[in-house]
């Protein structure tokens, strides 16, 4: 009987290979989870080559990528089942250390890279090994309908003599016609491979649960091994020591954690779901480098030609691919969401943010069968909703809207605005960091009379009996009292670097500098604030405030390499910030009684004459 199936199995399998794995490292990934699934403490990437010849050249190609593990491995019903799509022994499992769920893993991600898979499995020795396969081709020309029985079958020998692991249990896949990877040799599949294995399980490698070993070697001669390597954590939050991070972070953490983990719980379908946030920020010394070496701050009294940018060096160029907000469910990585960074400011390369949330959440956020993504988390960042999170009265009335459509997603748009909201402090005190060192850097180095001529019309202004507070500081405290004072203001937000303050402490007490400038969000609508400690005048000014990069940002930036129109905009944008500033001041009196306006009038009138005095000197 003619059979009508509603969907032909030869017409679907070709359709699932294309399932949406982003490259051949993803689609491994799937079967290391297999791995990690059944207990494995050892996982084995082995990459075989051949010599062909490409238009009459000689050329190393992938020949079969092979996945080796010492897991449980798979009885004969379970390895059958295990080439079903949709089908597995983890199917809907909510378990918090479960990775699998979907049951798509192995077929789907093999498929997605070749035509044949073939895999072996054993209980009782290797030699004991019962083996199926998948074939693309068979399926097509409908030799194919169902899985092989399992048979008992030997290992390949090239496999057991580039292995280390073949114990009483576990399993080996082999991808054979490789027709749709992505890498065509092993050097460039072992490089990306170890990144993103490294992120997606680092984990489990940092806590020793699992070792992933990557090898490439000549199939024909097993024993010609180019690289064997095991994979490094990669931490994009670089919260982790001995990473993949380039020196000097490699075996030290290039971020420090910024406050607590955030718990948050969820209930849903009966149950309460923890969810755990984990921001963190760059080291003030992974940004402004080693001042003997390359920062362009003063070494022997002299400033050194060379400056070098933090995000051009090798830890900050692998920190550029890691930028992002990663996604990790049962501690495996499922993305790096970069919706939540900004295309044109390289300093999101200098935040960290992790998001870890159980199985029993896959719903709400979004899980796709590959694991690849949380949909529904991404979309956030992707969509219109990410503008709502940061105006809190469009956030409070998005929020009543969903709570009176009792949507299952309203925790996920909660967890949401905590990240923008934690994002934009971090994003103040990245800019702060900047700002402070291109401070020491131009306004210490290149126009350090600046501060001299100030301290000098203090001075002056005290001599003719205009006594301020910090004059009587200044005669009233020790050296020890004011090193004191002046290192606490200066450590009030973590933004300045050691250098600058040790710099600051010999300029105020050495040379008599009574004025020093500081760049950090000061949490309010201030242009900038005034601290008057240690017989000195601290003035902060505050990057949150629209006359910092209308007036001071653009004059701060270095000036070597811009060309004329590049310096034309930028004196024309300062000029029009520094009118903006008076006409704010004028409508500011404008607005007031007769009474205050007077009061006002005079506070101009004083300042001015007091300016003069700065601005003759100057």
């Amino acid at each position: 009987m003619e059979r009508h199936d509603i969907v032909p199995v030869h017409l679907a399998v070709q359709a699932m290979r294309d399932n949406g794995y982003r490259n051949t490292a993803y689609a491994v990934a799937e079967l290391i989870d297999n791995s990690i699934q059944a207990s494995a403490q050892n996982v084995e990437l082995l990459l075989a080559e051949k010599t062909i010849t490409l238009s009459k050249n000689d050329v190393q190609r992938l020949h079969e990528i092979a996945i080796l593990d010492d897991g449980k491995g798979m009885d004969e019903k379970t390895l059958r089942m295990s080439l079903q799509f949709g089908n597995g022994t983890n199917l809907n499992s909510t378990s918090e250390e479960s990775i699998g769920r979907f049951g798509m893993g192995l077929p789907a991600s093999s498929i997605s890279q070749c035509t044949k898979v073939e895999v072996w499995s054993w209980q009782t020795g290797a030699d004991n090994a019962f083996y199926t396969y998948l074939d693309i081709n068979k399926i097509n020309s409908l030799e194919l309908s169902e899985i092989p029985k399992p048979i008992k079958k030997k290992i390949p020998e090239v496999y057991k003599k580039t292995s280390k692991n073949f114990g009483k249990t576990g399993t080996l896949i082999v991808w054979s016609n490789l027709d749709r990877i992505l890498w065509k040799t092993a050097d460039p599949l072992i490089k990306n491979s170890e990144f993103i294995i490294g992120r997606l399980y680092r984990k489990f490698i940092e806590k020793d649960k699992v070792s992933i070993r990557m090898v490439a070697f000549n199939y024909d001669n097993p024993k010609d091994i180019k690289i064997d390597k095991e994979a490094l954590p990669n931490d994009p939050g670089y919260l982790m020591k001995k990473t993949s991070c380039p020196k000097p972070f490699d075996k030290t953490s290039m971020f420090e954690k910024d406050g607590e983990t955030q718990e948050i719980f969820i209930k849903y379908r009966g149950k309460e779901h923890k969810v755990k946030l984990t921001f963190s920020l760059a080291k003030l010394e992974a940004r402004i480098q080693d001042s003997e070496k390359s920062s362009g701050w003063l070494v022997n009294g002299k400033t050194p030609s060379s400056n070098v940018n933090p995000g051009s060096t090798d830890h900050g160029a692998h920190a550029k691919k890691n930028q992002g907000v990663s996604v990790v469910r049962a501690n495996r990585e499922l993305d790096l969401d970069d919706g939540w960074i900004t295309q044109y400011d390289g300093t999101d390369r200098w935040w960290g943010v992790e998001i870890s949330f159980p199985p029993g959440l896959d719903d709400i956020f979004g899980v796709t069968n590959n694991k690849q993504s949380a949909s529904n988390f991404r979309e956030i960042a992707q969509t219109e909703i990410k503008e709502i999170l940061k105006n809190e009265q469009s956030y409070i009335s998005f929020l009543h809207e969903l709570e009176e459509d009792e949507d299952s997603k309203i925790e996920l748009i909660r967890i949401a605005k905590i990240i923008n909201d934690r994002l934009s402090n971090l994003r103040k005190r990245i800019d702060a960091q900047t700002a402070n060192v291109r401070s020491e850097k131009n306004e210490r180095h290149i126009r350090k009379d600046l501060l001299q001529n100030a301290s000098t019309v203090i001075t002056a202004r005290a001599n003719e009996g205009h006594t301020g507070t910090t004059d009587l500081q200044l005669s009233k405290e020790s050296e020890a009292e004011r090193k004191k004072e002046i290192k606490d203001v200066m450590n009030a937000d973590g933004d300045v670097p050691a250098s600058i303050i040790d710099q600051v402490i010999e300029e105020i007490l050495k040379k008599g500098f009574r004025i020093e400038f500081e760049y950090g969000d000061v949490g309010n609508s201030n242009f900038f604030d005034v601290k008057l400690k240690a017989g000195t005048i601290f003035i902060k000014l505050n990057i949150s405030h629209p006359a910092y990069p209308n007036l001071i940002e653009v004059l701060d930036k270095d000036v070597d390499g811009a060309n004329i129109d590049l310096l034309k905009e930028r004196l024309i944008k300062a000029r029009d910030g520094m009118k903006l500033l008076l006409i704010a001041w004028a409508r500011y009196e404008d607005e007031v009684d007769g009474v205050q306006r007077t009061r006002l009038q005079d506070v101009r009138h004083d300042w001015g004459k007091i300016a003069r005095k700065f601005l003759e000197k100057d």
